[in-house]
């Protein structure tokens, strides 16, 4: 990959880079400069590479669809708007969804075997997130991290109140599994509202929506949210004055280490296929937050609570990144800028595990210029 225009790392407080090139091989980031010979060339035509998006709180069912919305493609149609990854917080859209022991297993396992092999568009789906219900024994959360369920989720189970969900959180988080709580009013007519108190009762690695998903909390108990040992979410279909005020207390706490980016869609909000690019401009330019610290609360931030080595570009990194220029008529010359002001860029190029996926996004505005691949023959016809 050659002709970059720089280098966001993913990681917070890092400032643009000034790299001209990455090779990559076997999907991985070999070096951040051009050495040796390529099997293809990618003239990235002065765009800015940055980490692949990672959306941390998705409701996939099955397949590339989601009856939520009777949409066909969102998948495909998100790693248009920057995505390279996702988490499923639960297949709860489910049409007739089990809430039984046996039948929330079972979904979980089967969705997390369905989306294991299956990528659309190239996105990494990390499905199969359980939904805990009360009658769920702490043997079953071993049982299932032992079979490749990694995610699980609070909010959705016919719990007294979703507090009492405590001691099979505990279980799942021995078992390795990485669990988030709803945060906030009731979603849909399988939830309830999840207070503050329920919220560091449980002690979650990931505080879902924490801007509300979408009823946020009381403003009074939003500072407690950095009283909780997981992360703090914020999402596109939640409240943006709470998740700016959120931001602000990250700030003033020098903690902006705690807060990644997610959608939360589809859901009753729709399906939104910019929605983690346009999250991540409204935070940069209303929270005043430099570009590249904004793209980290979407890539590497997220990364890390995924346990993931996706999100930050560096070697020995899978190679997920996008290809960012200003879009086209805009009043700033680059696309971090344009984030900063709150202009979506351009996206001229996505890539995941070094596999070209995109050329011009069919979703962001026009690009202020182009990418173009180079096979070995046409560099050496130009030599």
């Amino acid at each position: 990959m050659t002709g970059l225009g720089g280098l966001v790392s993913g990681r917070l407080g890092d400032a643009l880079a000034p790299v001209e090139s990455i090779r990559i091989e076997d999907g991985l980031i070999a070096s951040l400069e051009a050495t040796g010979s390529a099997d293809e060339v990618l003239d990235a035509g002065g765009a800015v590479a940055v980490p692949g998006l990672i959306d941390s709180h998705v409701h996939v069912v099955f397949g590339d669809w989601t009856p939520r919305q009777s949409t066909l493609g969102w998948i495909e149609s998100s790693m248009h708007g920057g995505v390279t990854m996702m988490m499923s917080a639960s297949e709860v859209h489910l049409p007739g969804r089990p809430h039984d022991r046996v039948g929330v297993k079972a979904l979980a396992i089967t969705a997390q075997r369905a989306f294991a092999d299956f990528r659309p568009g190239g996105v990494k789906v990390l499905g199969g997130s359980l939904i805990i219900e009360p009658d769920l024994e702490p043997a079953d959360l071993a049982e299932l991290a032992a079979a490749g369920v990694g995610l699980a989720k609070v909010g959705f189970g016919a719990f007294e109140r979703q507090g009492d969900a405590a001691p099979l959180v505990r279980a799942a988080q021995a078992a390795g599994i990485v669990v988030m709580n709803h945060t906030g009013g009731a979603s849909i007519p399988d939830s309830s509202p999840v207070t503050i108190d329920d919220v560091l009762g449980l002690g979650c690695d990931i505080v879902g929506h924490a801007n509300g998903g979408p009823t946020a909390l009381p403003d009074a108990d939003l500072p407690r949210l950095f009283d909780a040992p997981g992360v703090l979410q914020l999402v596109q279909a939640g409240n943006l004055r709470s998740s700016l005020r959120i931001v602000e207390l990250a700030k003033e706490r020098d903690a902006l280490d705690r807060i990644v980016l997610a959608t939360d869609t589809p859901t009753g909000t729709g399906v939104m296929p910019l929605g983690m690019i346009k999250t991540v401009c409204e935070v940069s330019s209303l929270g005043r937050i430099p570009a590249t610290d904004a793209l980290a609360l979407a890539t590497g931030n997220n990364g890390s609570a995924l346990r993931r080595d996706e999100g930050v570009l560096a070697p020995g990194r899978p190679a997920d990144l996008a290809l960012l220029l200003a879009p086209l008529g805009s009043a700033h010359d680059d696309p971090l800028t344009c984030i900063e002001q709150g202009d979506i860029p351009g996206i001229a190029a996505m890539v995941i595990d070094g596999e070209v996926r995109a050329l011009r996004s069919r979703n962001t505005p026009a690009p202020d210029g182009a990418c173009r691949i180079l096979t070995r023959e046409q560099m050496e016809a130009s030599a």
